[in-house]
């Protein structure tokens, strides 16, 4: 087994090498941060693919503690795609080549969701006094709104509806310090209907996730994103130790960006909260960490899997590219699993710096008091 010592060198060495690959990426005559999200992406066919590139790396930059010198520039960059009512979109996605479902208002509604989550988190990583409310999700502090929205979720696809709800969440506790009591009766909502809808059995959410193995490592992916609602209001998270073993049935092995690090977010924050079957867990992420590392590309990023073709969520007929390349996103996913088993395992070692609105990258008691 590879040491301690020598795993922690190897991690060093690796973060210094996709720093490079972000400066790499760096899009000429744009604020610094801003670039591809791959070196496939070519900037003059696709430029709206800038800004998902760009979110990707300036969250990955915070992580490893290399945002710009001057973040302002790169902060008015992003802001500059803000819609109207507080939204976010990537220029260039039209009606006719997008789907997520066959609503196209709930297409467009989890893409907006998602992009705006995002960036905003980027927002929020550059300069943390100045991040633009979510107007749009005033509407969802009205209870029967919420509740007529939760009623329309569609847990035969609970990996898709995990990110529907906490990025609204998200977005909820971004309007918190303003409207305390209005945020915190939609969270009992909230919490009220996964409580409603969870399977006691795995402490998810998802249909056919007891008969079907599929069913239930999408149930995993998407529940992941829920918990973060509990993480981030210090909630108990019940049935937690039913996740976990689940989550200590999948192989400590590289699947995809986001399985991988959904799975090490489960088995992390679950460890850091109690004492169940802690021993295995640091087992399987100590297994996992080096096969991460390998999994690094020549050029010092990290690529999502290796066969196949990647989009950006939800534009079907849009921008894509060959999978096993290198790219903004999975770099991004990847460096957030290797440290939260990194400064699990090996407390303090190294100075990451983790999201602080829920979503993928936000690690809980990282920054307290946020919300």
């Amino acid at each position: 087994m590879i040491s301690d010592l020598t795993l922690q060198a190897c991690i060093a060495d690796a973060c210094a090498r996709t720093i490079a690959w972000l400066d790499a990426m760096q899009a000429p005559g744009l604020p610094a941060g801003i670039g591809r999200i791959s070196a496939a992406h070519d900037v003059t066919a696709w430029p709206g693919m800038l800004l998902p590139g760009s979110y990707n790396a300036l969250l990955c930059r915070e992580l490893l503690g290399a945002l710009p010198a001057d973040p302002a520039p790169a902060a008015a960059w992003l802001r500059a795609h803000r819609l109207p009512d507080g939204r976010f979109r990537i220029p260039g996605m039209a009606d006719d080549a997008v789907f997520k479902k066959s609503d196209p208002a709930e297409t467009w509604r989890y893409i907006d969701f998602h992009v705006t989550n995002y960036t905003l988190g980027a927002i929020q990583a550059l300069t943390p006094r100045a991040v633009p409310a979510p107007e749009f999700a005033r509407a969802y502090l009205d209870p029967l709104t919420l509740k007529a929205w939760l009623g329309d979720r569609d847990l035969r696809d609970p990996w898709q509806e995990g990110n529907n709800i906490v990025n609204l969440a998200s977005f909820l506790l971004l309007l918190r310090p303003t409207e305390p009591e209005r945020v915190d009766a939609a969270l009992e909502i909230l919490f009220t209907w996964h409580d409603y809808h969870r399977n006691p059995a795995t402490g998810f959410w998802g249909v056919g996730q007891s008969s079907d193995p599929l069913r239930a490592l999408h149930a995993m992916a998407g529940s992941m994103h829920n918990f973060h609602i509990w993480y981030a209001t210090s909630r108990a998270l019940p049935e937690q130790d039913r996740a976990v073993d689940y989550a200590l049935t999948r192989p400590a092995a590289i699947h995809s960006a986001c399985i991988d690090v959904d799975l090490i977010d489960l088995l992390v924050h679950a460890a850091r909260a109690s004492d169940y079957r802690r021993v295995e867990i640091h087992a399987w992420l100590r297994r996992i960490l080096p096969a991460l590392l390998d999994f690094q590309s020549a050029d010092g990023g990290f690529a999502d899997e290796l066969a196949g073709i990647r989009r950006q969520d939800g534009w079907v007929r849009g921008y894509s590219e060959p999978q096993g390349l290198s790219n903004s996103f999975a770099t991004w996913f990847r460096w957030i699993g290797i440290a939260m088993i990194t400064d699990y395992l090996w407390p303090g070692t190294h100075p990451w710096r983790f999201r602080r609105m829920i979503g993928i990258g936000y690690r809980h008691d990282t920054n307290p008091g946020e919300y």
